[in-house]
């Protein structure tokens, strides 16, 4: 019953899904989306993106997964933990219109993204470029009294070093990928001097973990020979520095609200690239942005966390992972640049239906396309962030959204909660103290009433 009226939504949700634009697809402006109900809401998303009525059942369904698929993906599995995944619209990512699924228990991050989108529609939206799919294995050695004379012998075994790392996953190699570059470093440690081999390999669509994993397992042994050191930890790096996205948008002065914001969303720039303490809560909200889509997609938020905050610290002190500055026109531009290692095949990303909806409702052909969305997300979630800080302050926009949150843990339920909501709103402050007051007062009202 309720596919059939997601059906007859999805013949009816035309008006609502543009068709103009700068791509050939739908428009991912829709208009009064997060007004629609749960199935128009999947009706306008299936009439963008073309999902099959399966996956929108599953969808319906608010699931995906079972006891037997969470068991196989985990150990020791009892249950199950179910996080919102919303949608932003807005989206233009190199001139093409794309809905971006969102997993997220955080209030205001789905909207911001939407509303930042819209802003910068006007000048295009966002435009990206990427450095490639490599990744980096590592390779330690240790216990070797000549680290400048085994640093040689190893590159002098590149060509070697090339062959066993192709034949180690023929199918990568031949779907275009495979070795790429050898690096050999000497570190200086507390222990004393080690060797590190950098293995470069293009993973193509996949994250890559297990290929390049198993291709440093194959040559540590190797290097111990040729240097009669001895080799410890074989792994990647998620300092993925060789897969870099990057993304920027301009976004107008006078859509924004005037030269004030402008020049003040710069200062907070300014101040987070400046200040550890001020970068860390910067980046982490960028990363609410970004962590949204990779857990959506059922790939590593850990990996792409850790990856996103060691490169702000790669110049030595933690910065901002994002960069605002004044055009010659007077407008914002803003940029990012972070290592996003994602992939679109192996683990969750395929095993999960969710997931796999997700990155058909993105409409994302390969991971390159990921990775754009990915940073495209990000930068949007930060100049959100960074205009409510720099005009009315982050708890008039966060804290709306979030009152219905704190209604809920409050205990109220069914049409309480957006009572309750509006009247902390309403009084300026959003407290669950405050919360528990309005809610008695309101049943009590109730009660004498019935």
């Amino acid at each position: 019953m309720m596919l059939r009226t997601v059906a007859r939504a999805a013949a009816a949700v035309g008006p609502l899904v543009g068709r103009t634009g700068p791509s050939v697809r739908h428009s991912s402006r829709i208009t009064g989306f997060h007004k629609l109900s749960h199935e128009d809401r999947l009706a306008a998303v299936q009439k963008k993106s073309g999902i099959t009525d399966g996956q929108v059942s599953d969808l319906l369904g608010m699931d995906g997964i079972g006891f037997d698929l969470a068991n196989r993906l985990v150990e020791n599995v009892v249950t199950t933990i179910s996080i919102p995944v919303g949608v932003a619209t807005n989206m233009i990512v190199d001139g093409v219109e794309r809905l971006v699924p969102m997993a997220t228990e955080e209030s205001s991050v789905v909207a911001a993204v939407c509303n930042s989108a819209l802003q910068c529609r006007g000048t295009g939206g966002f435009f990206c470029s990427t450095s490639g799919p490599n990744m980096i294995a590592q390779v330690q050695l240790v216990d070797v009294g000549d680290p400048a004379n085994a640093r040689l012998k190893i590159l002098e075994r590149r060509h070697e070093i090339a062959e066993l790392c192709d034949a180690t996953d023929p199918i990568l190699t031949g779907l275009g990928g495979g070795f790429r570059d050898l690096e050999v470093r000497i570190l200086e440690t507390a222990g004393g001097p080690m060797v590190i081999t950098h293995l470069v390999i293009d993973t193509r669509d996949a994250m890559g973990a297990n290929a390049v994993n198993s291709m440093a397992e194959r040559l540590a042994p190797l290097i111990s020979e040729w240097t009669g050191g001895r080799t410890y930890l074989r792994i990647l790096s998620n300092l993925a520095d060789r897969r870099i996205a990057r993304a920027r948008a301009v976004w107008p002065v006078d859509v924004i609200g005037g030269e004030a914001v402008r020049d003040g969303i710069i200062a907070a720039f300014q101040f987070a690239d400046a200040d550890p303490y001020r970068a860390a809560t910067h980046n982490k909200g960028i990363m609410n942005g970004i962590s949204s889509v990779v857990l959506a997609t059922g790939n590593d938020t850990r990996a792409i966390e850790a990856g996103a905050h060691s490169f702000a610290a790669t110049t030595g002190r933690y910065r901002s992972l994002t960069r605002y500055e004044k055009t010659a026109d007077g407008d914002l531009a803003g940029s990012i640049e972070l290592p996003l290692a994602v992939g679109i095949v192996g683990g969750a990303t395929k095993a999960h239906p969710t997931a796999k909806t997700c990155l058909d409702i993105m409409e994302c052909e390969d991971a390159d396309t990921l990775q754009r969305v990915m940073a495209s997300t990000g930068l949007a979630q930060n100049f959100g962030a960074l205009k409510a800080l720099a005009t009315v302050g982050i708890q008039k926009g966060h804290m709306s959204l979030h009152a219905g949150n704190i209604a809920m843990a409050a205990g109220a339920v069914g049409p309480e909660i957006d009572e309750v909501a509006a009247e902390l709103v309403s009084r300026g402050t959003v407290r669950q103290d405050i919360a528990l007051e309005v809610l008695a007062e309101l049943r009590a009202k109730y009660g004498k009433n019935q």
